[in-house]
């Protein structure tokens, strides 16, 4: 219960609902318990003589005591169940918030199949507590306590005889409790490997239909569905003694009762009416002992799916705003300083970034160069802190980043990842993602600068076209285009491209540098390519080999170096060469 526990503060949220519940209940189960002391009177009276309109007396009352209960019990489905789909939205959005602010070490290292497995199937176990559990442990102790209190009233050694089964039960349900909570939490790990593995599937579904791995894959899934399907199947063999120990247990408890009732009313010490009466609250409190089974299995169900929340949950978010922030920070100019950076992904791994050193002056224009994998991605991942650097600091207008609100900072940045990512929406609202509501105006021109408008003249929907999941409709080089108009839609201060004319044919790439070129004009820009006639026209160039700048300068001053960068220009040269002889 100790995971479930945090949930307290949503109870909290609810508390005037959640007491109206529980006086629900209390009204209810007084209307219940009440139909077996009618029945007890009406027994009795019978003995003494047939009298028709008393017993329609008595049937007319038991029937407004039915009534009085159903009526309350439609009103606890209307206050604690709702109350639960009420606190089941509250931790929905309070999980996708969270899963918002993580960093992206955090999504790195888990897959996606795995958060969609923790926001469905367990956000959905949880629910079951919050809801029936909670309403039925409350009914079920309220009616225990009350049907208890008229028994020991009516006869208390007979009561103490019929609860001698008891134990035995508390005893069985902490037994398969136990198992029920340790198999359910192995059903939920199988069920988020199950999500990977067909999201994965989905995701790549054209590498899986290139390579004609079609059968292996259906195959790999009826492997995972079968060892989902034992460990469920094993759950269901625990949960199915549950119910039938409880019969067995409470059914011993009327036998008794029936067997020493008898031998007292033959003794003259109690009377059909009452014997009538502790068997019907007996029949009542039934119910209850299987609601209890019920809720015990919903209860160890929720504490797994609640733990393994809670692992989520205790995630740090390491970048956020801080005591450090300086809020009235609203507008950035444009200078860029590295200072003495270095950057690793954790303590396991080497430094990705050595002591770099750099200086980025305001609307000027940086190029880096360098073979794969050198830290090219790492340094501009820096700047709008989607990782903070592990030693030195990377300044902002003299600040450090860490002391400018998160807000500000990436709302002045237009970065154009490495893999573009399109949503599955209309071209405009990808294009538009960025802007938060504040116009659409100058969509047609980014598209232009972006030399994408041509493209999207050629769809019959024009801005309004479906790009499909993940921008499965367009090329590679569209994806990057749309992209680019994305972050250029956005006017920002810093523009920062990541490889991101990589699937560009030259003579496109010549057209949108020169429609950037004015647009950059006063803007800090930052590009990472690996052709050379992409950043020869920088105003500083540097050259990244194992994290540490081994080359800067301009284009003809690198080229004379004979370094690297001399290396990668003869190189394509050689390769152009090539192609206008084939």
């Amino acid at each position: 219960m100790r995971n479930l526990y945090t949930l307290k503060k949503y109870f909290a949220r609810y508390k005037k609902k959640l007491f109206l519940g529980f006086l629900f209940i209390l009204l209810s189960n007084a209307g219940t318990v009440y139909i077996p002391l009618l029945l007890k009177d009406a027994i009795n009276e019978m003995q003494y003589g047939f009298d028709s309109s008393l017993l329609l007396q008595y049937a007319g009352l038991m029937v407004g005591a039915a009534l009085f209960a159903g009526f309350f019990r439609f009103l606890i489905r209307e206050t604690i169940i709702v109350v639960s789909r009420e606190i089941e939205y509250d931790l929905r959005q309070d999980f996708w918030s969270h899963l918002q602010k993580l960093p992206m070490k955090y999504f790195q290292n888990t897959s996606t199949g795995n958060i969609m497995a923790h926001a469905t199937n367990d956000v959905s176990a949880v629910r079951m507590f919050l809801g029936p559990a909670v309403m039925y442990s409350i009914d079920t102790m309220t009616r225990l306590l009350i049907v208890l209190t008229i028994m020991i009233i009516l006869n208390a050694e007979l009561t103490i005889f019929s609860l001698l089964p008891l134990p035995i039960l508390s005893f069985v349900v902490y037994i398969l409790g136990k198992k029920i909570h340790k198999k359910f939490t192995l059903i939920q790990e199988k069920f988020s490997e199950l999500t990977t593995f067909v999201q994965e599937n989905y995701s790549g579904i054209r590498v899986i239909k290139s390579y004609v791995r079609e059968e292996s894959e259906k195959e790999k899934y009826a492997e995972n569905s079968k060892d989902y399907l034992n460990k469920k199947m094993s759950l269901v063999r625990v949960q199915a003694m549950i119910m039938p120990l409880l019969f067995l247990i409470t059914g011993l408890s009327i036998i008794i009762v029936i067997w020493w009732g008898g031998v007292k009313v033959i003794d003259g010490e109690m009377n059909i009416g009452e014997i009538t009466a502790f068997i019907v609250y007996l029949g009542i409190l039934i119910w209850p002992m299987i609601a209890l089974g019920w809720v015990i299995n919903l209860v160890q169900q929720s504490e797994a799916s609640m733990k393994r929340l809670n692992k989520i949950f205790s995630e740090p978010y390491e970048i956020e705003d801080s005591e450090t922030t300086n809020h009235s920070i609203k507008k950035l100019q444009g200078n860029i300083e590295f200072r003495s950076v270095s950057f690793r992904y954790d303590d396991v791994h080497p430094y990705v970034l050595k002591d770099i050193n750099l200086s980025i002056p305001k609307g000027s224009t940086l190029a880096i160069m360098g073979y794969t994998g050198t830290g090219k991605t790492s340094f501009i991942n820096l700047i709008p802190r989607l990782y903070d650097c592990t030693d030195g600091e990377v300044l902002i207008d003299g600040r450090n980043v860490k002391t400018i609100p998160l807000n500000v900072l990436r709302t002045q940045i237009g970065m154009v990842q490495q893999e573009p990512f399109l949503f599955s929406d209309t071209i405009k609202n990808n294009i538009t993602y960025g802007l938060r509501g504040t116009g659409n105006n100058n969509i047609e021109e980014v598209a232009r600068i972006a030399s994408f408008d041509k493209d999207v003249e050629l769809f019959p929907q024009k801005y309004d076209t479906i790009v499909g999941e993940r921008g499965i409709t367009f090329s590679g080089g569209q994806k990057q285009r749309c992209s680019l108009a994305r972050a250029l839609a956005i006017n920002p201060r810093f523009l920062i491209l990541d490889d991101s004319f990589s699937a560009v044919d030259t003579h496109t790439e010549e057209e949108i540098l020169i429609n950037l070129k004015e647009f950059l004009r006063g803007r800090t820009s930052i590009i990472i390519s690996h052709r050379i006639s992409t950043v020869k026209d920088a105003d500083n160039i540097i050259v990244l080999s194992e994290g540490e700048i081994v080359e800067e300068g301009g284009h003809e001053d690198l080229i004379k170096l004979g370094g690297i960068y001399a290396d990668l220009h003869y190189k394509q040269l050689l390769e152009e060469e090539l192609e206008e002889m084939n």
